[in-house]
């Protein structure tokens, strides 16, 4: 059996024996009735636990529209048409709307990337800028203490509208929702407080209603006050498959079973081995964003299994605070150790790498020198054949084998007997 994995802009390929092989995880087939805008028009027009937003919203009011950056891969752009319209529809001023861009902890963006995300026409008719961590207004605490500090654009605002696509997150159960406000638009403290929930059990891909840290969020969303979203579910290949309005956590569940219909992938068991990637770029780009198909790949290896992460990871670590911890770290349980004690965006990745090492070896095949791998715990490979070489020497030439080609969509879930 060949398998393909997306590495780079290239790929790797791998040879099982078919009596290893045990599957291949994809998309599910699910029905698809509208895709893309037309779509989001759909979902616009039928929203979910709310009237329709141009009978939500009233002439004069401002308008805070909170969507992803760069670093997401959400098509506001898609969005933005049907959504300006049935703001103008309202009798919504251009003047009185604001696309705000939700950094959270990420970089500030150029004009250029906020047009590119924004869309040709979004960008011309309304103002566009990125959340301000330095100019928020307080809004008290959270029931488990974490700080409701929202950019003043938002906060400001009379109305309020989130945007963001739905997938797997490794902590926060699911992204969407009024995710697009903690941390979209929070301060790094907010932030810090929030994720450092991320060592619980219960926080974990895939959990939601019992997930203390998406509970969290939105409690923060409630206090702050969110009117209306609109969520899209996107294919590997990121189209639109699937869009929900209204409703801040009505309309986000129905975005999740979508979600789990099409990416939630049953096991009768884990795999001894599990080959996984990102797909390729720009997904694969430094080892901070491939860690993301690490963390799903961790839920279909046996305990002693072998997790073989493939990704360029040709621009490094992607993230100083996460090098900082994974090159300094004397040991794996070092790093879960001081996120408990002294939680940090960028080791709060390092440490989740830790908690995948506890129950399965690492090998990872990437452009980054053998050395620096090792240092960080993790074992290098050549490639792809030559690391699934190695784990049938530790595990045995009967040692099962898992593929996940496109690992940060698809979520591996073990049947209960």
């Amino acid at each position: 059996m060949k398998l393909t994995f997306g590495f780079g802009t290239g790929y790797q390929e791998v040879t099982v024996p078919e009596h290893n092989f045990i599957g291949e995880l994809h998309a599910n087939e699910v029905p698809v009735g509208l895709t893309g805008e037309a779509e989001v028009i759909r979902a616009l027009h039928n929203p979910i636990g709310t009237p329709r937003l141009k009978d939500l919203v009233h002439p004069g009011e401002t308008v805070a529209i909170v969507t992803s950056d760069v670093t997401r891969p959400m098509p506001t752009w898609k969005v933005m048409p049907a959504l300006l319209d049935e703001l103008y529809a309202a009798g919504i001023r251009k003047e009185d709307i604001t696309l705000v861009f939700g950094l959270g902890s990420h970089r500030k963006q150029t004009p250029e990337e906020h047009k590119k995300l924004a869309g040709e026409r979004a960008f011309r008719e309304i103002r566009c800028v990125d959340s301000d961590p330095e100019d928020c207004i307080s809004l008290g605490t959270t029931s488990r203490g974490t700080p409701v500090d929202i950019t003043r654009v938002v906060a400001e605002a009379d109305r309020r509208i989130c945007l963001g696509n739905i997938e797997y997150h490794y902590f926060a159960g699911y992204s969407g929702g009024v995710k697009a406000i903690m941390p979209g638009v929070s301060t790094r403290a907010a932030i810090q407080a929030n994720h450092s929930r991320m060592v619980l059990p219960e926080c974990c891909a895939g959990a939601i209603d019992t997930n203390p840290l998406r509970l969290d969020i939105e409690e923060a969303g409630a206090m702050l006050g969110v009117d209306f979203i609109v969520n899209v579910v996107l294919s590997e290949h990121k189209e639109i498959l699937c869009a929900v309005a209204g409703d801040p956590v009505k309309a986000h569940r129905e975005g999740c079973k979508f979600l789990d219909k099409l990416y939630r992938k049953e096991l009768k068991e884990p795999a001894d081995i599990v080959l996984v990637s990102q797909g390729g770029a720009p997904k694969d780009l430094n080892l901070y964003q491939t860690q993301k198909a690490l963390d799903n790949a961790k839920h279909a290896v046996k305990d002693g299994g072998v997790i073989i992460l493939i990704g360029s990871c040709k621009e490094g670590m992607g993230e100083k605070t996460f090098e900082e911890w994974m090159t300094t770290a004397p040991t794996p349980e070092s790093l879960i150790e001081r996120i408990g004690r002294d939680f940090k965006l960028g080791g709060h990745k390092a440490a989740a790498i830790a908690m995948v090492l506890q129950k399965a070896e690492i090998d990872l095949v990437s452009d980054l020198d053998d050395d620096f791998v090792r240092s960080i715990f993790l074992t290098p490979q050549p490639s792809a054949q030559a690391a699934l070489d190695h784990a049938f020497e530790k595990l045995g030439k009967d040692a099962t084998v898992l593929a996940m080609p496109y690992g940060g969509s698809t979520l591996p879930s073990i049947m209960k007997n």
